[in-house]
C-alpha cells in the first residue's frame, strides 16, 4: 500500500495514525511520529486532517514535564459509529458504539427458532431503531454494519426439533442486500464464532499469545482460529469450525458424530427442559425459585462428556497448529464457563501428549456479547487499521505494524 498513488499513500498513514491512536489511547504529534515511523511533519499534516474531519480531538496541555507543554491527541469518541448483528439459532442481538468502542445502545429479541423471514425482520428492526437514536450528523459517520451468525444455519433444522426444510429459506436469502436497502450502510457478514473470536482479540484480554485456539460455547459450539496475531478465516472460510470435527460416536446414519452434537448448549438446554428448569434464566444466572442445585448438577453431568470429547479435538489441533493458549468463552454464566474451562484443562491434561508442547487452558473475558460485539467492532477495524486484518491490542502492534 505503501507503493501506491498519492490518494492511497495518504489514506494508508491516516490508517496508521488512527490505528496507533487507537491503540494507545492518546499521543503527543512526535510521540504518534515515533509510533508511526512517520516523519514529524507528515504525521502533524495528518493529525491536523484528522481534527478537522473530527475524528481526533485535541487534549488539554500536560504541563509540568521537562521541555515544553504537549498538547495529547486522542480519538474522538463521536467521530464515527459502528452497527452489530447477531443472528443466532435462539436469539437476535444489535449494538451499536462509539469510535471507542463503547456501547450506546443494544437490544435482544429471543425466540424459539431461526426461522428465516421473521428472524431478518427482526435483526432489520433492530439495526433500524438503533440508528434512530442518531442525529443526522452522527448519522453520517457510521461506518458500517457487520452481522455475525451461523455457517449453513439452515442444516441444523434436527438439532433445533424443526421439520427438515423449516431453515431452507436460509439458502437463497439476501441477508446483506436486505440490510444495505433498509439502512443504506456497507454490511458485511461473518461467521459468528469469529467475530466472538475478533471481539476477545479486540476489546478482551484472554488471547495475550500470537496464537491461540478460541472456543465458544454457543447453542452450537463454534470457534475461531488465531495465527501470528491474526484472525485467520482460511481458504474456505473454514478456520475455526470446530463443531464440524468428528467424533468417536456414531452419529445419524452410522456415521461419526460432530462436536456439534456432543458439545453443544443446545443439549445443556434440553436437559434442563426435561428437568422443568427454565434454560434461559439458568444460562443467565437468574434461578430463583431454589432450582439451583438442581440446575448445577445438569451442568456438571453435560460439561463431563462434552469435555471428553471437546478435549480430543484440542489436544487433535495443537498437534496441527502449535497454538500458544486454548480460549474458552461462551453465554455461561461466569461461574459455569469457570468450571467447564476448568474441567477441560484437566481433560485435556489426561491425554497423552508427547511431542506436544503445553497450551494453557483458560476462560475468556466478553461472555455473551461476544458475537454482536465482534460484528460491530471488525466494519470499524477495516475502517482504520492500517491492516484490515490486524486484530491486536497495543501490547503487540509494536511489532506488527
Amino acid at each position: 500500500m505503501r507503493g501506491g498513488d498519492t490518494t492511497g499513500l495518504r489514506a494508508y498513514n491516516e490508517r496508521l495514525v488512527m490505528h496507533a491512536l487507537l491503540q494507545t489511547g492518546m499521543l503527543s504529534k512526535a510521540e504518534i511520529a515515533r509510533e508511526t515511523g512517520l516523519s514529524g511533519q507528515a504525521a502533524s499534516v495528518i493529525v491536523n486532517r484528522l481534527l478537522e474531519d473530527g475524528l481526533l480531538v485535541k487534549l488539554d496541555k500536560v504541563r509540568g514535564q521537562v521541555g515544553q507543554p504537549s498538547t495529547p491527541i486522542a480519538p474522538n469518541p463521536e467521530g464515527a459509529y459502528s452497527l452489530g448483528v447477531k443472528i443466532g439459532r435462539r436469539s437476535v442481538e444489535a449494538i451499536l458504539i462509539n469510535l471507542l468502542g463503547e456501547e450506546l445502545g443494544a437490544s435482544r429479541v429471543r425466540y424459539d427458532a431461526p426461522l428465516p423471514e421473521p428472524t431478518i425482520s427482526t435483526a432489520i428492526a433492530q439495526a433500524v431503531g438503533l440508528l434512530a437514536h442518531l442525529s443526522p450528523a452522527a448519522r453520517s459517520r457510521v461506518v458500517g454494519l457487520g452481522v455475525a451468525m451461523p455457517d449453513e444455519i439452515h442444516a441444523w433444522s434436527a438439532e433445533l426439533g424443526l421439520a427438515p426444510r423449516a431453515l431452507d429459506g436460509w439458502r437463497d436469502a439476501d441477508i446483506g442486500g436486505a440490510f444495505a436497502r433498509e439502512t443504506g450502510l456497507p454490511v458485511t457478514l461473518y461467521n459468528d464464532a469469529a467475530a466472538a473470536c475478533a471481539a476477545e482479540m479486540i476489546a478482551g484480554h484472554a488471547i495475550t499469545s500470537r496464537s491461540a485456539l478460541y472456543i465458544y460455547l454457543g447453542t452450537f459450539i463454534g470457534g475461531g482460529v488465531v495465527i501470528d496475531g491474526r484472525l485467520y478465516r482460511g481458504e474456505q472460510g473454514n478456520a475455526g469450525a470446530i463443531g464440524s470435527m468428528p467424533t468417536g460416536p456414531a452419529g445419524p446414519g452410522n456415521s461419526p458424530g460432530q462436536l456439534i452434537h456432543s458439545a453443544s448448549i443446545f443439549l445443556l438446554e434440553r436437559e434442563l427442559e426435561a428437568a422443568g428448569i427454565d434454560p434461559s434464566a439458568a444460562l443467565s444466572a437468574a434461578l430463583a425459585d431454589g432450582s439451583g442445585e438442581r440446575a448445577d448438577a445438569i451442568f456438571d453431568a453435560w460439561a463431563e462428556t462434552a469435555c471428553a470429547e471437546l478435549s480430543r479435538a484440542v489436544v487433535s489441533a495443537l498437534s496441527v497448529i502449535d497454538f500458544q493458549e486454548v480460549v474458552v468463552d461462551g453465554f455461561l454464566p461466569p461461574s459455569w464457563r469457570d468450571r467447564f474451562t476448568h474441567r477441560l484443562s484437566a481433560a485435556v491434561e489426561r491425554f497423552n501428549r508427547s511431542g506436544l508442547k503445553a497450551a494453557p487452558v483458560i476462560a475468556g473475558s466478553i461472555g455473551p456479547m461476544a458475537r454482536v460485539l465482534g460484528a460491530a467492532m471488525l466494519p470499524l477495524k477495516a475502517r482504520f487499521s492500517p491492516d484490515t486484518d490486524l486484530l491486536i491490542r497495543s501490547g503487540m502492534a509494536r511489532d506488527l505494524i
